[in-house]
């Protein structure tokens, strides 16, 4: 929980900074204190679990990587490059419970955290020596040494601006209601599995594999034909019907066959993620795109510290206890799948996303509002200082004080009608 809270409090700040100083030098340290805590694994597992809990703080990495994506890329792209990212991310889901469990079984954890240490480390090389900056020359400052108002950048300031736009307050609430049962989905249900269904490893890792394959297909075939033929808004309530259901029939089925049937639907319920992460992208100004990032990505990681609470809470409200004891040794199978609702808390996150999709009904299709740019200047407006360039032109908006920048612009605007 206090990983995601801490996710929650940095993501739109971070992605506020993103906009000012650039993208890459964010990326490298979110991916570098996001794997930081690998190696202690091994070293001191209390020191591991004391970073893997700070580590919260720069865990927000999606939020820098979507909006480095909307730099490079055109708006009608956006769907399907957010479809491919969300697609290698589960890509990586499947691949690495196989490829650690193999190494573990054949040459011990030691040589599992060794191997994931020198992938983090590539890929931290990778990003310092392969990948460009993103952002504009002329979107950033010309020094480092810019003074920073911490005043300004206050984290909790996403909050309290985004009630001002009718649109993102609308994403947000939906965000949070859909991803609120998916992390706690995400943090019970392979219990819930072993427990109450009675897989065993076998069948979990196939049932890992096949929604992962299928999630890839999804995001990545499906999702551009959907944003192409239904509309941005659609495929998002696409997505939420999906999530819904899969989620209801995870709460009344008691089959083994149901489990397979409705991993199949929640693999389609993954096009929800990149089709409201395009959503947003759309609704935002090109020099807003991380801190409009960040903010989704906060309210996610927000969701990962209460979904599991929630989930856990509802388990023992039901008195449905999951632990770690083989299938054949907990008694209470028969009894719990022969109940009404064997999944109490899939049965209340489908009514969750239930709210979340008439939440959705009400975002409109397509509306460059002001609202994450009126959000963004207030957070990153002053950030930094400016040195004074050759030309009224050159002057980023970002770093100056919104309404003085909107009455400059209309007083110009006022003086080229007066000379024609």
């Amino acid at each position: 929980m206090l990983t995601g809270l801490l996710s929650f409090l940095s993501a739109p700040l971070i992605g506020a900074l993103s906009d000012v100083w650039g993208r890459k030098p964010f990326l490298l340290g979110t991916v570098f204190f996001t794997c930081f805590p690998i190696p202690l694994m091994r070293i001191s597992p209390w020191w591991y679990f004391a970073m893997i809990s700070v580590s919260g703080v720069f865990s927000v990495t999606f939020s820098v990587i979507f909006a480095y994506v909307a730099d490079v890329t055109q708006e009608h792209e956006r769907s399907t490059a957010y479809g491919w990212v969300s697609a290698t991310f589960a890509a990586s889901l499947v691949s690495s419970p196989a490829i650690g469990a193999y190494l573990s079984a054949s040459y011990g954890d030691s040589l599992v955290v060794l191997v994931a240490t020198v992938v983090a480390v590539l890929d931290i090389c990778f990003i310092l020596l392969a990948v460009p900056e993103s952002l504009p020359e002329k979107m950033r400052p010309l020094s480092w040494g810019a003074k920073i108002s911490w005043k300004q950048a206050d984290p909790f300031a996403s909050l309290k601006k985004v009630g001002k736009d009718s649109t993102v307050l609308l994403i947000c609430i939906t965000v949070f209601l859909s991803y609120l049962p998916e992390a706690g989905q995400y943090s019970s249900f392979f219990l819930y599995l072993r427990q109450v269904i009675g897989f065993g490893s076998v069948k979990i890792a196939a049932f890992i594999a096949m929604v992962g394959i299928l999630s890839i297909v999804a995001q990545t075939v499906f999702l551009t034909i959907l944003m192409r033929s239904l509309g941005n808004k659609n495929t998002v309530l696409l997505g939420l019907g999906f999530q819904m259901f899969q989620l209801a029939w995870y709460g009344f089925g008691s089959q083994a066959w149901m489990m397979w049937a409705a991993g199949t639907v929640a693999a389609m319920s993954s096009i929800t993620f990149p089709a409201v992460s395009a959503l947003v992208s759309r609704n935002a100004e090109s020099d807003q795109q991380g801190v409009a990032q960040g903010i989704i990505t906060g309210i996610r990681g927000l969701c990962n510290g209460l979904g599991p609470a929630l989930y856990g809470f509802i388990f023992y409200m039901f008195h449905v206890e999951l632990t770690e004891l083989e299938p054949e040794l907990n008694s209470d199978n028969t009894a719990l799948q022969g109940a009404v609702i064997p999944g109490p808390p899939f049965l209340f996150g489908a009514c969750i996303v239930l709210m979340s999709f008439l939440v959705a009904l009400f975002i409109p299709e397509y509306s460059k509002g002001s609202g994450i740019q009126k959000h963004s200047n207030s957070i990153s407006g002053s950030l930094t200082n400016m040195p004074e360039r050759g030309s009224d032109e050159d002057i980023e908006p970002l770093l100056q004080d919104s309404s003085i920048w909107e009455l400059s612009s209309f007083e110009e605007s006022g003086n080229q009608c007066t000379e024609l």
